[in-house]
Parts: structure tokens; sequence; C-alpha cells
């Protein structure tokens, strides 16, 4: 084990994953009565990390599913969450589930979103496998502490600087989606170099 890999590794995750950036999405959801339920959440994104981290190329792969394909599914999910946080509509319906938006849309796509999964896979050319896990863990604990904390978050937050938040966030969250559709959608058709 390596400090500074699971560090960089954290990093690179922290940075991606940019959970404290979906602070106001989460409490936007939670307003339109949307549950979360924090270890669920968290729970199901560590699931997916670590599948797609060992068997995703094989599950992709099972469906014929290329990853540019899944990142453009990723960037369309996230485009209509960006969409409902910047018109204050409802475009993706709270449907009575156990899980309520615990699995969809918070653990996939904004925790493990395919920009996430495609960088951690990806840092397996530059680390040893179990600091990239540490450093994966590291990221969920914090992401969970975050979902966990929404009401006192909130409540240091006053409305003003939540809807702003929420407006701003809702705009990054759409040039996110863009700009994983751009960069994938080319590939999808054939269009790529």
């Amino acid at each position: 084990m390596s400090l500074v890999e699971i560090f960089s590794a954290f990093l690179v995750m922290f940075a991606i994953i940019d959970i404290t950036g979906s602070i106001p999405i989460f409490l936007s959801m939670r307003d339109q009565g949307k549950t979360i339920k924090p270890l669920q959440s968290t729970a199901v994104a560590l699931l997916l990390f670590v599948g797609f981290f060992y068997i995703g190329d094989a599950i992709l792969h099972l469906f014929s599913i290329d990853a540019p394909s899944f990142a453009v599914a990723g960037a369309a999910v996230l485009f209509l969450l960006a969409m409902e946080m910047i018109t204050g509509r409802e475009f993706i319906k709270n449907e009575a589930s156990a899980s309520g938006a615990s699995i969809v849309p918070v653990a996939f796509p904004l925790i493990a979103g395919p920009g996430a999964i495609t960088a951690l896979i990806s840092l397996r050319a530059e680390y040893a496998d179990i600091n990239i896990m540490v450093g994966l863990l590291l990221n969920i604990v914090l992401d969970y502490l975050v979902i966990r904390n929404l009401d006192r978050l909130q409540r240091r937050l006053s409305a003003d600087l939540i809807y702003v938040f929420r407006k701003f966030f809702g705009v990054i969250l759409l040039a996110m989606a863009v700009k994983l559709f751009a960069g994938n959608i080319p590939v999808v058709f054939g269009m790529a170099r």
C-alpha cells in the first residue's frame, strides 16, 4: 500500500464525483419530496464502482454496449437533472419505490456516474488496485457523511444561497452532461478519428 497512490486516487475520484457540488442537487430532490437514503445510495454506488472496476468491460460486452454509449446514456440522465434544477420543473418523476431517489439518480449517475466509473477504471494503468480501492472507499465514506448531514448543511445555508447554488450547479451539471455527450457521441456514431 502506498499513501501517495491512495491520496492521488482519492483526489481524482473526489474531483470527478464532486459530492460537495451535488449538495444543491440533493436538496432540490428532497424539496421535490424525493427520498434519499445515505447508506443505500453510497452502498449501491460502491457496488457499481467495484463491479465496473473488476468486470465492467464484460458486463457492457454482455449487453453489446460500448463505454461511449454508456457515457451518452449517463449524460442524458444528468441533462434531465440539470434541467430540473434550472427550470424548477420535475422531469424525472418521483416513483413510489422503497429506495426513493437513492439508487437513481443519486447512486447512479450522481455518485457513480459514467465519468467517475471511467476515471476509476483508467486509474488501474497508474496505481495498484488496493490503493485505488482504498481511495475510492474514502470517497464513499465522505459521500455518506455529506448525504447523511444534508439537514445540518441546509440549516447552515440560507434559502437564498441554496437557491443560487441550485441554479449555478444546475448549469454546471448541464455543462458536464453536454461535455460527456459531445465527447462520446462521435464515437457512438463512428465519426471519431
